[in-house]
């Protein structure tokens, strides 16, 4: 079961804590620093079904964790000074650079207080089609459908398919199946298909989607603090590798561009969507580079090298699992010790 296998991972997390590697590996291997990828902020909720609380922390638990950076003698740095690090001789210090995908509302209603109480730098990466009120949430309203119903039928590859998910474990091996087929259609048929579920269950994708995301002018407040860097996730946050190359190109360029006339300033950053090694190809590293980005993050776990061993282009970042609450764990996963996580079990009828 996967609440097993997360059960085991903190398990081996906990034994390499005290067993003092954390420390030694800091020290000898842990390259010039972290970023730390984490993406929707908000308080702890009480519902059972929540497919993506990985995805999710506490504002508690990120002023545990800064205080624990600084009391860890961790430099919290920018984007700008973490790229500058990645290429320079090694230093005393390791940085740790705090960075935010999606472009959620709750970045500014709860980290964004905790964030300017300690005074640090951090990254926002905006989808530039979610402030207009234009980008379609999917992972949101599949979740709020699945949600409320007990039975749910869609057209899957041109045939219906009909699925019971009275139960809790059952809504969980849906989600899990339906995103991961969603994850991979075209742009246009995962529309057609998030529509379709949508209409059929009276979800509101466009409120869904609007609710959750920053506004243009929470975005301008943001980008008038100068601890914040704005950087770039494409225009509508599609699954990179489910595009052509003409096409991957002109979300990453269009994207910048928009950010760009919106804050009249150089938006030098860009983050891959949803970042892992599913969802973008070698070819697109060179695409951001010649959509004039200074740097690439990516989802892939690692440290960030010294002397320019780590492509600016392909940065790894450590994605906080937000199930994950234990400080000694997060301390083993910044030195660069990472174990492999099942994938979640899928029903046999899926």
């Amino acid at each position: 079961m996967p609440s097993d296998n997360r059960f085991l991972t903190s398990l081996k997390l906990e034994l390499a804590y005290f067993s003092g590697l954390p420390l030694l590996r800091g020290r000898r291997a842990g390259g010039a620093g972290v970023i730390m990828r984490f993406e929707r902020v908000r308080p702890r909720r009480g519902v059972r079904f929540q497919p993506l609380k990985s995805r999710e922390i506490t504002p508690g638990f990120l002023d545990r964790a800064i205080r624990a950076l600084k009391r860890w003698k961790y430099d919290i740095v920018s984007m700008d000074e973490a790229c500058q690090r990645s290429v320079r001789l090694a230093s005393p210090r390791r940085f740790a650079c705090l960075t935010f995908d999606g472009g959620y509302k709750d970045l500014m209603e709860a980290a964004y207080p905790v964030l300017s109480q300690h005074g640090v730098p951090f990254t926002v990466y905006v989808p530039t089609a979610f402030p207009d009120g234009l980008g379609e949430a999917w992972w949101l309203a599949l979740e709020a459908v699945i949600a409320r119903e007990i039975r749910l039928s869609l057209v899957m590859d041109r045939k219906e398919r009909h699925f019971n998910i009275a139960s809790t474990s059952e809504k969980y091996q849906l989600y899990d199946f339906l995103s991961g087929w969603m994850r991979t259609l075209a742009p246009p048929d995962l529309s057609s298909a998030i529509r379709d579920i949508c209409t059929r269950y009276s979800v509101d994708l466009a409120a869904v989607s609007r609710e959750a995301s920053l506004d243009w002018s929470d975005l301008a407040k943001l980008a008038a603090d100068p601890l914040v860097t704005i950087g770039s996730t494409t225009v509508n946050y599609p699954v990179l590798s489910n595009l052509k190359d003409a096409a991957a190109l002109r979300e990453m360029t269009m994207g910048r561009a928009v950010a760009h006339a919106a804050f009249h300033r150089d938006v030098r950053h860009f983050a891959y969507p949803f970042g892992d090694r599913a969802s973008w190809r070698r070819q697109h590293a060179a695409m951001a580079q010649e959509a004039g980005f200074a740097s690439a993050a990516s989802a892939i776990p690692g440290v960030v090298e010294t002397e320019g061993r780590t492509n600016l282009y392909a940065l790894p970042r450590i994605a906080w699992d937000g199930r994950q609450r234990s400080l000694r764990a997060m301390r083993v996963i910044l030195s660069g010790i990472t174990f492999p996580s099942a994938k979640p079990t899928r029903s046999a009828g899926f």
